[in-house]
């Protein structure tokens, strides 16, 4: 049988089924960056929240965020919650600030916060917590909104980022909440994507943010049959059966983040398309997560599990040269397990500096920090 030709799936790939969330995301941008009459008129800030159950694409679409922002000009800051971080107090907001703040000099960072650098540099991780007097935290949050301002009319126009916010901490989500209302007054856009039903109970005025503002939340909703068949024949070939695809619709729920793994592992092993290779693909989807993921892990070696598992424990911008002490792994031993890790698609290159690796989905990141907490209990 002849097959269609294989155009292997890349890093990045158009997104499919999310042409409403996409133009809501050009609006955005548009009334931020374009002056209205010459410039007459001021840019419009907002808000923008996607939402949504684990592997949906919410990450996915925050990096076309990025992606079309930094298109049009504009300073990006971002920062992500994290599930083994939430309790490390102004976390989100030390990951938008620092980098920024990391440019200049000491000088210029306490000119640039003036009288609120005292207040605010230990919750930005400026100066070492001390026995000082901790400031009240509603001075903070205004120390806070004073540099954020400032910095958005010094970089404008601004877009911040903040992906898996049901997991950020809780004084991120409360400076949030009652600094998200002023970026419609200012050149500032701020798009948030979270899991609704994991929000933490203190959350409530974040989660309701959109909603006060006569906005409202994109939801986003699995693939549709024909959306997983385009990913599977872009993959396979065009002759990918369509009782095959329909199987593997039911089986990843069209969870965009389970069909492209999935796809990407039959390609790998040469899979076809057909009936007769339905019961590889029921192996092949049951490694994606959970416990066929962990039983994936265990079959790299017992170095490549320790240097996953100190990765999982450091949780974003993964150093590798401090995973491999945790795992105390040698250097040769951790530059194989990267390969591995990567190769197996657990690991991947991150967006911090100096080589920092990330997970390829939160949900791996999920499934290998809670097996070491299993495994400690």
């Amino acid at each position: 049988m002849a097959h269609g030709p294989r155009q292997p799936i890349t890093g990045h790939r158009r997104l499919l089924e999310r042409n409403r969330e996409l133009r809501a995301i050009d609006s955005a941008l548009a009334d931020l960056c374009d002056a209205a009459d010459g410039g007459a008129l001021p840019r419009q800030g907002g808000l923008l929240a996607f939402t949504g159950s684990a592997g949906l694409g919410k990450t996915t679409l925050l990096a076309e965020v990025r992606a079309r922002a930094v298109a049009r000009g504009c300073t990006v800051l971002s920062g992500k919650g994290g599930e083994n971080e939430q309790g490390l107090a102004f976390r989100v907001v030390r990951q938008l600030l620092q980098p920024v703040l990391a440019t200049m000099d000491a000088t210029n960072r306490r000119e640039l916060l003036g009288s609120w650098y005292d207040i605010v540099a230990a919750a930005l991780g400026l100066e070492a917590e001390c026995a000082a007097p901790v400031p009240d935290p509603t001075v903070v949050r205004d120390g806070l909104d004073w540099l954020m301002t400032r910095l958005t009319v010094l970089k404008a126009p601004v877009v911040l980022l903040l992906d898996d916010m049901h997991w950020a901490d809780d004084e991120s989500l409360s400076w949030l909440a009652s600094f998200a209302p002023r970026a419609h007054d200012l050149p500032l856009l701020i798009v948030a994507a979270y899991r609704p039903d994991e929000l933490p109970s203190g959350a409530a005025a974040f989660g309701s943010l959109t909603g006060r503002h006569g906005e409202r939340p994109y939801t986003l909703a699995p693939l549709s049959g024909d959306g997983v068949a385009r990913i599977l024949r872009e993959e396979l070939g065009r002759e990918a059966e369509d009782a095959f695809c329909d199987e593997c619709r039911q089986i990843t729920g069209g969870s965009p983040f389970e069909t492209v793994e999935l796809a990407i592992r039959l390609g790998r092993r040469q899979v076809k398309g057909t009936r007769e290779e339905l019961a590889v693909m029921r192996e092949l989807a049951s490694a994606v997560k959970g416990p066929g993921l962990l039983a994936r892990l265990r079959q790299l070696g017992t170095p490549t599990v320790r240097f996953a598992w100190a990765a999982a424990v450091l949780g974003s911008s993964i150093s590798g040269d401090l995973a491999a002490a945790i795992a105390v792994v040698g250097t040769e031993q951790a530059a194989e397990a990267v390969e591995t890790l990567r190769s197996a698609r657990i690991l991947a290159e991150g967006e911090g500096p100096g080589g920092a690796l990330e997970f390829v989905h939160p949900l791996i990141a999920t499934t290998v920090y809670r097996a070491i907490a299993r495994r400690a209990g």
